[in-house]
């Protein structure tokens, strides 16, 4: 039996060797002409992400919703909003994904609901309403609310109902109620939801604002609150705990010590949240997002360590750059000029070879970059909120666009770019958001079966994460912590090692890894490297530690162990 064949009859779950990839759906590919992404469209592109060689894709909300927050606020949990499609698309995306061996991972929104929900609309009808106590509510004047603080999209987090003489309460936009938690009849209500989505053949959850779950307002709570593991690991046991089923909880606030309760190896809770620590790191100290500062880039080192090590045979790692909140990452920490493929390589590189289950999100792979918009391109809610309150303090009208361009959600959202021509591939009607003006450069159809774009890149790394044990179960070891451009690590496994190297700069510098730390021979193997002439694999000693280290250049080596390493 093949090692390969080992790995998969035991008893570790699929997800840990698997690549997940998250698709916006309104931004993916559009087949009706109204310029919104929908199901069918996600349906035409499967043999695409089947040769990508994903094997799951998570989907941001198809539910019903009036789009306030672009589906983040889910009018109903138990159908698909007509601008995406049909519940019959849906059943059929689950099974032509099936069919190619790709799960549907849907994103729950638990937190709060859209306030044109049916149950909202009951419970603003009266305080004896039996559905009233299923969202927050506080006594209190119009000119008094209770407890303030800023909502994460601006403003204040109560909204006066006049006709109750109550406040409800928002964490994010007034049109997003958070839902009552404390009440168990919203928890089953819930649960029911997720095991009917269940049995329709869904294969995982992640969960948004999964901290946010156990708020308390009255004592300040709004992330980490006392019973938010207890209400996790009740959900987890009422739904997720069969079917195999991959469960990520996004943790703004999480550290590494915390997700390890997150993530218990026992399966009580989820199978590993997104922490965000590493996209901190270009954030002015004591500022909010759009406080913008240079990358500090010996401490995004050290937190993917910290990450790596606490968690290592203990918890377990999720790994991204991108979703649909963030910017492109090879516009963030790359350089999307001049060496915009070749960022892009290593920045794929460097993560993918961390221990964890890489997530990529749609374009990522191609190298997408940020839009360089203009003020009025700019439409999401949190970005329209900035806006208003910064000018209000202020901000002159560069700085604002500034840090938008730098930070705002938009950047990551616009149309899928599949060729160069008109829209991308993307729709035959107008687009609903404007497109990145570079797609008749950076698209799909340019990259397939190209072996030195950014595509053929990700295919390969994908593919390596199924065929290399230590990828998925060696241990991890900083190289060169203080180093201002290099980032450099090794994986072990006891069989073999990997080491991955990365030159995070615009300049050429000599390699400062030496044969005494990775000496050659004859079984080093050189699997994917930034730059055309180094991508082809080969074996020797010449082939892993070269002298210089180029622009953007990223090499990932292999070595086979003559015999198991009986340290480990």
């Amino acid at each position: 039996m093949s090692t390969e064949s080992v790995r998969h009859t035991t008893s570790s779950p699929w997800w840990r060797t698997a690549v997940i990839y998250q698709i916006y759906p309104r931004s993916f590919c559009d087949t009706n002409g109204d310029g919104i992404g929908d199901l069918p469209g996600i349906i035409s592109k499967l043999d695409y992400l089947s040769r990508l060689g994903v094997d799951a894709l998570w989907l941001s909300p198809v539910c019903c919703s009036p789009q306030a927050d672009n589906g983040y606020d889910i009018s109903d949990y138990l159908d698909i909003d007509p601008i995406f499609g049909t519940m019959e698309d849906m059943d059929r995306l689950i099974l032509e994904a099936g069919r190619r061996g790709i799960r549907i991972v849907m994103d729950l929104v638990l937190n709060h609901s859209s306030d044109e929900h049916r149950w909202f609309l009951e419970a603003k009808k009266s305080r004896d309403n039996p559905y009233h106590d299923w969202y927050i509510w506080r006594d209190g004047t119009p000119d008094c609310p209770p407890r303030q603080a800023a909502a994460s999209f601006g403003g204040g987090m109560w909204e006066w109902v006049p006709e109750l003489g109550q406040y409800y309460y928002h964490q994010f936009s007034a049109k997003q109620p958070d839902l009552n938690w404390a009440n168990p009849e919203v928890r089953h209500a819930l649960y029911d939801m997720i095991n009917r989505w269940t049995d329709r053949g869904i294969g995982g959850y992640r969960l948004d604002v999964a901290d946010h779950l156990g708020k308390d307002p009255d004592r300040g709570f709004t992330v980490r609150g006392p019973r938010l593991h207890e209400y996790i690991r009740e959900m987890s046991a009422a739904c997720f705990q069969r079917n195999a089923l991959v469960t990520v909880g996004e943790a703004w606030s999480a550290d590494p010590e915390q997700a390890l309760v997150y993530t218990s190896p026992d399966g009580s809770e989820l199978s590993m949240v997104f922490g965000f620590d590493h996209m901190k790191l270009d954030q002015a100290p004591g500022g909010d997002k759009w406080s913008l500062a240079p990358l500090d880039f010996v401490a995004l080192k050290r937190s993917f360590a910290h990450w790596q090590r606490t968690l290592y045979g203990r918890g377990w790692n999720s790994l991204f750059w991108e979703n649909h909140d963030l910017p492109r990452i090879v516009s963030r920490f790359g350089n999307d000029g001049r060496y915009r493929a070749e960022s892009a390589k290593l920045l794929a590189i460097a993560l993918h070879g961390m221990c964890g289950t890489p997530f990529i999100y749609q374009g990522e792979e191609l190298g997408m970059t940020d839009p360089d918009y203009a003020l009025e391109d700019f439409r999401d809610i949190e970005a329209r909120n900035m806006l208003r309150d910064h000018r209000a303090q202020g901000w002159s009208e560069e700085r604002l666009l500034t840090a938008l361009r730098a930070r705002a959600r938009d950047n990551g959202r616009t149309p899928m770019q599949w060729d160069a021509t008109a829209n991308a591939g993307f729709t035959d009607g107008e687009p609903w958001a404007r497109l990145c003006p570079n797609y008749t450069e950076v698209n799909a159809a340019s990259q397939l079966g190209q072996p030195d774009s950014v595509l053929e890149c990700y295919r390969t790394l994908i593919r390596l994460r199924k065929e290399i044990p230590v990828l998925t179960d060696g241990d991890f070891e900083l190289l060169l912590e203080k180093d201002t451009r290099i980032f450099a690590y090794l994986r072990r496994d006891g069989l073999s090692e990997l080491l991955v190297l990365c030159n995070f700069s615009d300049e050429t510098v000599t390699n400062p890894i030496g044969p005494e730390l990775w000496p050659g021979d004859k079984s080093c193997r050189l699997l994917v490297s930034s730059y055309p002439e180094a991508a082809h694999p080969a074996s020797g000693p010449e082939a892993c530690l070269p002298q210089y280290l180029r622009p953007w250049e990223a090499r990932m080596l292999l070595k086979q162990n003559q015999e198991p390493d009986r340290k480990k």
